[in-house]
C-alpha cells in the first residue's frame, strides 16, 4: 500500500459509480447494489440477495491525471462445499475505453455454500488492496470494472493526482435484465460478460440487472426496471423459471404480461426487447427443477441435471421450448398495439451448432468463449440496421 502524503484519498460516492442502482454505506466504505433498498426489503431469497450485491456491470468512473492508483476493497469469496476453490474475482482497468490492466484482491469475507443442505455461512475477513500504475500523466477517463461475481465493499480510492467524476459522453443507457447467463456466469472477467461486450460494441452505457438464479418475474424487479432511467431495455426470460420449477403455464403468461405492463408504466415508448432462452439441452423438453449433479463433484466438476418428467408438460409444467412459444405469442399479440416492443429467439444467440462447438461446461452456463459469441451476436442483431435498438430512440 502506498502511504506517501502527496497521494489523494477520494471518498467513493454514487457520483463515481456507474451501473449501480443503490449505494449502501457501511462502517468502512460503501457497498454497491443492483437493486434499490425498497426492492431488497421485499425479498426473502438468499440467492437473490447474493446475486444483486455482486456488482456485474458496476464500475468506478472518473477523470484524472494520475499515473498510479490504489483501491482498498473487502470482497466476499464464495466457497462451495465439496467443490474446488473458485478463482479470485477480477478487476479490470479501462483507460479512455481501452483495456489497460487487470488485478485481483485476496482475502476478504467468505461465504460458504452447501448446496446439498441449502445452507449459507458467512465469515468476516481482512480487506485487500489492488494497484494500477505506469499510467500516462495526461488527463484521461478511468474505469475500474468490479468483479461481476464477487460482492465487493469499496473502502478507499487513492491516486497520485486529484480525480473528478467522468464526464457524461451522451451515450444512451441500455438497461438489461436476465439470469446468471446475463449476470456473467463463467465469463473471464467483468468486461467480457456477454452484456458488457454487447454494450461496448453497441456504444451504450450498460446497467446490468442480470441476477443469477433470480430472473423470476418478481414484481419488485419489474418496478425497478420501470423506475430506472433508460433509453433501451431488454429482458431475457425463461431459464430460471424452468430450473426453479417456479410456475405452470397458466401462471406464466399472465406473469409476463404483468411484468411488461409494469415496465411500460415508466417507459411507454422505449424500445423494449424480449429475449427467450438460449439453447440448454437438459431443459429443452424436460421440465425443472434442475439440481446439482453431486456425482460429478468428486472429480472437482460441478454439473447440473434436469429432474422433471417430460410427460408433465401435459399438466402445464414449463420447458424452454414451451416458454419460447409463449413469449413469441405474447410479444406478437402486444406488438400489434406496441410498435416499440420486439422479440428475439435466444437460439439466435446460442443454438444447436454453437452447443456442438462450445458446449455448456456444466450443462447450464456458457463459458468465456460462448459469452463472447453471444455478446457479438446480440450487438449485431440488436444494435445494427433492422435491430430493436438500431435507432436508439426511446421515450422516458
Amino acid at each position: 500500500m502506498h502511504t506517501d502524503d502527496n497521494w489523494t484519498s477520494t471518498p467513493i460516492t454514487a457520483g463515481l459509480l456507474r451501473g449501480a442502482l443503490d449505494v449502501e454505506h457501511t462502517e468502512q466504505g460503501v457497498l454497491p447494489h443492483r437493486l434499490p433498498a425498497w426492492a431488497r426489503a421485499q425479498n426473502n431469497d438468499g440467492q437473490l440477495a447474493m446475486a444483486e450485491s455482486q456488482p456485474s456491470g458496476v464500475r468506478l468512473a472518473f477523470r484524472t491525471r494520475a499515473t498510479a492508483l490504489e483501491l482498498d476493497t473487502r470482497p466476499t469469496k464464495r466457497v462451495y462445499t465439496g467443490v474446488p476453490p473458485r478463482p479470485d474475482g477480477v478487476y479490470e482497468l479501462l483507460v479512455d475505453g481501452r483495456p489497460a490492466g487487470h488485478a485481483t484482491v485476496a482475502g476478504g469475507d467468505t461465504l460458504t455454500i452447501d448446496m446439498s443442505a441449502g445452507t449459507f455461512e458467512h465469515r468476516p475477513g481482512p480487506a485487500g488492496t489492488l494497484r494500477f500504475d505506469g499510467l500516462s500523466g495526461e488527463p484521461k477517463d478511468i474505469e475500474i470494472w468490479l468483479p461481476h461475481n464477487e460482492t465487493t465493499e469499496l473502502l478507499t480510492l487513492r491516486t497520485d493526482a486529484p480525480v473528478e467524476p467522468a464526464p457524461d459522453r451522451g451515450r444512451k443507457v441500455w438497461l438489461h435484465h436476465g439470469s446468471s447467463i446475463s449476470h456473467g456466469s463463467d465469463a473471464a472477467g467483468p468486461t467480457t460478460t456477454w452484456p458488457a461486450l454487447a454494450a461496448s460494441l453497441g456504444g451504450v452505457e450498460l446497467v446490468n440487472l442480470g441476477l443469477a438464479g433470480a430472473a423470476l418475474l418478481d414484481p419488485f424487479t419489474a418496478r425497478t426496471l420501470r423506475d430506472t432511467p433508460a433509453d433501451l431495455i431488454s429482458v431475457k426470460i425463461g431459464i430460471n423459471v424452468v430450473n426453479a420449477d417456479l410456475m405452470r403455464l397458466r401462471a406464466f403468461g399472465p406473469a409476463v404480461h404483468g411484468f411488461l405492463d409494469t415496465i411500460r408504466e415508466g417507459h411507454p415508448t422505449t424500445p423494449l426487447l424480449v429475449v427467450s432462452p438460449i439453447l440448454c439441452p437438459i431443459h429443452e423438453d424436460t421440465p425443472g427443477p434442475s439440481a446439482p449433479d453431486f456425482s460429478s463433484m468428486s472429480t472437482g466438476q460441478l454439473r447440473f441435471r434436469a429432474t422433471g418428467d417430460p410427460a408433465e408438460r401435459a399438466a402445464g409444467k414449463l420447458t424452454l421450448n414451451v416458454i419460447r412459444e409463449e413469449l413469441a405469442r405474447i410479444v406478437a399479440q402486444r406488438a400489434a398495439e406496441d410498435p416499440h416492443l420486439h422479440h428475439l429467439d435466444g437460439r439466435e444467440l446460442y443454438g444447436e451448432a454453437d452447443f456442438a462447438e462450445l458446449p455448456l461446461p456444466d450443462d447450464l452456463h456458457p463459458d468465456a468463449a460462448a459469452h463472447r459469441r453471444i455478446g457479438e451476436r446480440f450487438a449485431k442483431l440488436a444494435f445494427t440496421d433492422g435491430g430493436a435498438f438500431a435507432d436508439g430512440n426511446g421515450g422516458a
